[in-house]
């Protein structure tokens, strides 16, 4: 069942505390989007809009799982905290995100973690390019001017902004933390789908030649899931980059990887200038990341996620970007 939406009343304190005793709450409603925390847009009386962020068991889709340790930059990106520190960091380098008004980790004015953040209504950078929006190509040129700021910030230590504020780092190189994470989705996606059981081997085999990268003194910092969908596009038509809780140091490889897959033929207007990545790498992260792609969305499934057939679609993509990644290059 999906959470139930919040009231106004509940939400009264929380408006308070954040624009004045006067403000009220009129209207909620729930936005799309969202498998970690409830995202809604509430009405104040004075026709403003805001958006509300809930971080509570009851928003959270996913089905349990074993806790990894917070140095392991893929443990849940989730909560508040999170969020404060991948918005500081972000903010400090120019970078646009959602403004915030008001954020409770306290949890003095309502029951759960809650913030509340700027409304960007001019929609998400994906409806943009699906529209041919005059405007994308220049959103884009800023998303990638933004980026480059992101991987240009530097860090020795490996993991998400606010464990490495904290003076700590994963135990393990990229390429090895990300080469048994790939193992282990292998593993999950075998036991789902038939089709990736039947070459569970291959799969294996081409996992292992890919490992060994060596580690780096330097890590970047990048989004992690970064796409068009996680890009709001605000009223002066610059990018706003959303579901920041992720934010970490770690090899740029990892996010051009995903860049590539989300934006398709319009990465090219993200991509770094030759020499930036290292293609083994590359190739690394690409598998890993499709099998990442097949066994999380089966996963989030298991439990009663309402917007079943997108989950399904990426699923089905991605066994078949997996499948393909066996096959020989062209020409050969």
């Amino acid at each position: 069942m999906a959470p139930v939406l919040p009231e106004s009343g509940a939400l009264a304190p929380v408006v308070r505390a954040a624009f004045g005793p006067g403000s009220r709450v009129i209207g909620v409603q729930r936005l799309r989007g969202g498998t970690k925390k409830g995202v809604y847009r509430l009405v104040l009386d004075d026709e403003r809009t805001v958006a509300c962020y809930i971080w509570s068991e009851q928003e959270n889709y996913w089905p349990a799982a074993t806790p990894r340790a917070r140095t392991d930059p893929f443990a849940e990106a989730s909560g508040a905290g999170l969020f404060e520190a991948g918005h500081t960091r972000l903010a400090g380098l120019g970078v646009r995100t959602p403004e915030v008004y008001l954020l409770d980790r306290g949890r003095s004015v309502y029951p759960d973690e809650i913030a509340l953040v700027e409304d960007v209504r001019g929609g998400t950078l994906e409806e943009w390019l699906e529209r041919g929006e005059p405007g994308a190509q220049q959103a884009l040129a800023r998303l990638g001017d933004a980026l480059a700021a992101m991987h240009g910030c530097r860090s020795r230590s490996v993991g998400k902004v606010e464990v490495v504020a904290r003076g700590s780092t994963a135990d393990q190189p990229c390429a090895q933390i990300v080469w048994d994470r790939a193992l282990g989705h292998l593993a999950e996606a075998a036991a789902r789908v038939e089709r990736i059981a039947a070459v569970r081997d291959r799969l294996e085999a081409a996992l292992a030649g890919l490992a060994g990268a060596a580690a780096r003194g330097e890590h970047a910092l990048i989004h992690g899931e970064l796409g068009p969908d996680h890009v709001l596009i605000d009223g002066r038509g610059q990018p706003v980059l959303i579901d920041i809780e992720g934010v970490m140091f770690f090899d740029v490889e990892w996010e051009h990887v995903f860049l590539e897959l989300r934006f398709a033929e319009h990465y090219r207007w993200l991509r770094p200038g030759p020499g930036v990545l290292d293609e083994p790498r590359l190739r690394l992260y690409r598998l890993a990341t499709y099998l990442s792609l097949v066994a999380g969305p089966l996963r989030l499934l298991d439990g009663d996620f309402p917007d079943r057939a997108p989950m399904l679609e990426i699923a089905e993509a991605n066994i078949g970007r997996t499948l393909a990644f066996l096959e020989p290059p062209p020409g050969r």
